[in-house]
């Protein structure tokens, strides 16, 4: 299996895909927290790893002081990291669990969010497992709600395109789809404009490609 702690390090690595995503994905968290109400912004971050888009755009933001929620990895290691992250940055109400984010249970107590991040989780699974998570983002998302996810664009099929109209299915607006050049990542935002579902804890939403 793939090292999800050294994963992260591609990161750090001006110019590489992960890098250029980031910065991609900073700019989207940052337009969503513009946009945002007064009052807590309550965030879910499904597959965290050690959380730095959030945390990077929540250090510098006006409005970050108002972020609250749960990031969600399984990774041990990750957790340590995005918890020290949290604490050296001395944001007060987001927490970090230790947890299968491809399960429904992950989420309780979490929701509905106003931004929820599905960032590295939908190149990673199988195709209908995505097209359950969007069907299920609903019930993780208050209206108005941003969704934030990435998915590698290399498929002859327009992958991209196909969840944003997943999306669009399950009552979300879109908002951006970017392809880095080369298309070396794809990023997509969508808007919920529906109503709320009741959450289903105890369900599989997906699992990781082995």
């Amino acid at each position: 299996m793939r090292d999800y702690l050294d994963w992260h390090d591609d990161y750090d690595r001006p110019g590489s895909p992960l890098h250029l995503r980031l910065l991609v994905v900073e700019d989207l968290i940052a337009t969503a927290l513009d946009e945002a109400p007064p009052g807590p912004v309550r965030v879910i971050s499904m597959c965290a790893g050690q959380g730095r888009d959030l945390l990077t755009v929540v250090r510098r933001h006006r409005r970050g002081v108002d972020v609250a929620g749960r990031l969600v990895e399984i990774d041990r290691r990750n957790v340590e990291r995005a918890s020290a992250a949290i604490v050296d940055a001395g944001i007060q109400d987001l927490e970090v669990v230790q947890a299968d984010a491809g399960r429904t249970d992950a989420y309780v107590g979490a929701t509905p969010a106003d931004l929820v991040l599905a960032c590295g989780v939908f190149g990673n699974i199988p195709d209908e497992d995505v097209r359950a998570t969007v069907g299920y983002m609903p019930a993780l998302c208050a209206p108005g709600a941003w969704v934030i996810w990435t998915r590698g664009p290399r498929r002859a099929d327009d992958i991209l395109s196909t969840i944003q109209g997943w999306f669009t299915d399950a009552g979300f607006e879109p908002r951006a789809l970017l392809v880095g050049e080369g298309n070396i990542f794809g990023v997509g935002a969508a808007q919920f404009r529906g109503s709320t579902m009741v959450a289903r804890p105890g369900s599989r939403l997906f699992e990781f490609l082995r």
